[in-house]
């Protein structure tokens, strides 16, 4: 099957090259990478001009190999147990005022590398405590202990992707599970009100209009607060093709089924990325005061 040509709203302008230098430096003099940089995003322009990024740690190879995502597959690197102090010394160097941490799936862990995460999230809690933390996780391969070593750190945002919806798993996501992807949101969900929760997927991979509703559906039923949406783009020949760009008027009217099913933030577009703009959908949920009123709750 042919990739149909990229169309124009697709297109983006390259940015100053002082910006995503100044990313890459301090990031990459830490050691660190980027899922910006590792998984192609279009967005590396635009976020590197407002001075944010999306950091992976864990390594920057994962254990599973899904047909859609640039991110390297191969042998995991060892664990650097020092990585959360340095992720949390270039939040302070870049001076961000809410700060997006994600990892390759390491199934290879014992824990997924749950325990990182969480000393990540206090690590720049300790260092900048005026920043807002946002991780987005793997499945943990559904280990309910895991998730709760996540909670137990209190970051503000815990997202997790469904990616795409649940027909396509078995072509696309081999080693995933969207049942288990739905549990670990609705673990969040009823373990820790006071936490936005937060799922991901792409469209243009072949699916339909029903079953991105019924998606949307198992959503709100799990507890998800936010969803984003975008255009899938296939990362290179050895990808799976894009079936079709859907244009921005249709993003649109996702983004108002999305609303209309009861998640109460919907960002869409060809565009959007999972960590897009993120912090405008934390500061616009927290004014909602979606978050079980936890934050403006008296003491009894």
């Amino acid at each position: 099957m042919n990739t149909p040509r990229l169309p124009s709203w697709l297109h983006t302008r390259l940015p100053p090259a002082q910006a995503v230098q100044k990313i890459r430096l301090r990031t990459y003099a830490q050691g660190l990478a980027t899922v910006c940089k590792e998984a192609i995003c279009p967005n590396q322009g635009e976020c590197s001009q407002r001075g944010t990024a999306t950091f992976l740690i864990l390594g920057d190879r994962c254990t599973r190999n899904c047909s859609f995502c640039a991110v390297r597959h191969g042998p995991p690197v060892a664990v650097e147990f020092d990585e959360p102090n340095r992720v949390a010394k270039a939040v302070k160097s870049l001076q961000l005022r809410h700060s997006v941490i994600t990892s390759v799936t390491r199934d290879d862990l014992p824990d997924g590398g749950a325990f990182v995460f969480a000393e990540t999230v206090r690590a720049i809690r300790n260092s900048s405590p005026g920043t807002s933390v946002e991780i987005l996780i793997p499945d943990f391969q559904g280990s309910s202990s895991a998730v709760q070593t996540i909670i137990d750190s209190a970051p503000d945002v815990i997202g997790h992707n469904l990616e795409m919806v649940p027909r396509l798993y078995a072509v696309l996501r081999q080693g995933a599970s969207y049942t288990r992807s739905l549990k670990v949101l609705q673990f969040v969900s009823e373990r820790a009100p006071g936490i936005i929760t937060k799922s991901g997927i792409m469209v243009g991979l072949g699916e339909t209009h029903q079953e991105v509703i019924g998606l949307m559906r198992d959503l709100v039923n799990a507890g998800c607060m936010a969803l984003t949406i975008g255009q899938y783009l296939q990362p290179t020949e050895n990808h799976f093709p894009v079936s079709r760009f859907l244009p921005p008027r249709e993003f649109a009217e996702l983004r108002d089924l999305g609303l209309a099913q009861g998640i109460k933030l919907v960002m869409a577009g060809p565009l959007v990325r999972s960590s897009y703009k993120a912090i405008e959908i934390f500061e616009k949920l927290s004014k909602q005061d979606v978050r079980a009123g936890v934050q403006n709750r008296s003491p009894s």
